[in-house]
């Protein structure tokens, strides 16, 4: 007897769709066409049986922790972290000064490895769990690898990340302390990731990669379906997420998108993709009919990619949905950074800090609606890459201790 699968993996380019029968990363047919130096077509979606899964309400769906809308088949397969539900705060001024609209903070760097990537780690994982898979590896400039190898060392799984040797040294020791194997390259992220491939190619290794496995944007979705309930069941009007490889931003589309097609959203958000003008190959080529590529140079190295893998899902999500995409300059990042810390108590990461940096430029340029609600998507805590923010902050020499002394310093 054969079991009907529960959803089926759509091209995103040529439309041709797949039943899940076994592992499949990329469209075969689309896949054999790609080259080295574009981004590869062939990425996959995963469709699901919205018609019937309509008969359930929201409430219904969360109660059984969304699996009608995973690929998985069993919630307990999940590590047990507490992945997800991350607060969303509220910001109505900034510099003591008010803003036009409300602000909404949705800080994902409350997830167990203290970035957003633990959401698309957590179901890689569980699906590899329930295929009875061991091992798992992935391409990473810091924050992928540190949640696969957090992951993994909760599952019992093993971790194997490769990572240009310039990641960040706190997320190269999470991943270490995690037990996990870390394979510095030295080279770019992309080599790192084309080195990932063909370890799974030739040695069967599971691969996480984003852009690469449908998977990881399934587990990124999930922050929409939180979103809708904690704004209080609608969807809010603007949403800022920082791009790089354009994946967070296929799930955080993926997810509304889902919702749509269960009606019980009317209409998608103004989804803005925000880049850093060192890293911005995605906001740069949307209009384009060709990719073009740009070596990045950006200190928000997350965001830091010369070929982003998922740029043809991404740009498709953006032009349908009328989304947006600006980028800004480092400087402005770090800004945002030290903005966003000093008056909400939040410390990001450079490319998480990217998003609020888009929204602080939208306020600048008056862009932000009287009455309208904006989320600035927060992916990774700043202890990720305290380097990045050095020259910020100006660490005071040491006084004697006394009170004289202190007196000099501090006159209130």
């Amino acid at each position: 007897m054969t079991t009907t699968p529960k959803f089926q993996y759509k091209c995103n380019d040529c439309g041709a769709t797949y039943n899940p029968l076994e592992i499949q990363y990329m469209c075969p047919e689309c896949n054999k066409k790609n080259t080295a130096n574009q981004p590869p077509k062939g990425v996959l979606k995963t469709i699901y049986d919205y018609e019937s899964i309509k008969q359930q309400t929201f409430d219904s769906l969360k109660s059984r922790g969304f699996l009608d809308l995973l690929p998985i088949k069993n919630s307990e397969s999940l590590p047990n972290l507490a992945i997800g539900q991350t607060p969303l705060y509220t910001l109505d001024k900034i510099d003591n000064e008010q803003i036009e609209g409300t602000i909404f903070l949705k800080d994902d760097a409350q997830n167990p490895t203290f970035s957003y990537k633990d959401r698309a780690s957590a179901i890689v994982s569980a699906y590899a769990k329930e295929q009875e898979i061991n091992t798992i590896v992935t391409a990473s400039t810091g924050n992928a690898g540190s949640s696969l190898a957090g992951i993994c060392a909760a599952q019992g799984q093993q971790g194997i990340i490769m990572v240009p040797a310039s990641a960040p040294v706190a997320k190269l020791t999470q991943i270490l302390m995690y037990g996990a194997t870390l394979i510095p390259v030295d080279g770019t992220y992309d080599d790192a990731f084309d080195l990932s491939i063909k370890a799974t190619e030739e040695l069967g290794w599971y691969n996480r990669n984003t852009g690469f496995n449908p998977l990881t944007i399934e587990g990124k979705k999930t922050v929409a379906f939180e979103l809708y309930e904690q704004m209080g069941y609608q969807a809010p009007d603007r949403i800022f997420v920082p791009v790089g490889d354009g994946v967070i931003i296929s799930g955080v589309y993926k997810g509304f998108e889902d919702l749509l097609k269960l009606g019980l959203i009317e209409k998608m958000p103004t989804i803005v993709a925000v880049q850093s003008t060192g890293s911005d190959n995605i906001a740069r080529n949307l209009s384009n009919s060709e990719f073009v590529v740009k070596q990045s140079n950006t200190i928000a190295d997350s965001i830091s990619v010369d070929i982003p893998r998922n740029y043809h899902m991404a740009k498709n999500f953006i032009t349908s949905y009328n989304g947006e995409a600006i980028a800004i300059e480092d400087n402005e990042i770090l800004e945002a950074s030290y903005k966003l810390s000093k008056n909400t108590g939040v410390f990001a990461e450079p490319a998480a800090a990217a998003a609020f940096g888009g929204l602080l430029h939208y306020k600048k340029h008056s862009k932000l609606d009287k009455g309208s609600k904006n989320v600035v998507l927060l992916t990774g805590s700043g202890l990720k890459d305290l380097k990045a923010v050095q020259k910020m902050i100006q660490i005071p020499a040491p006084i004697m201790p006394n009170i004289d002394n202190l007196k000099k310093i501090y006159h209130d």
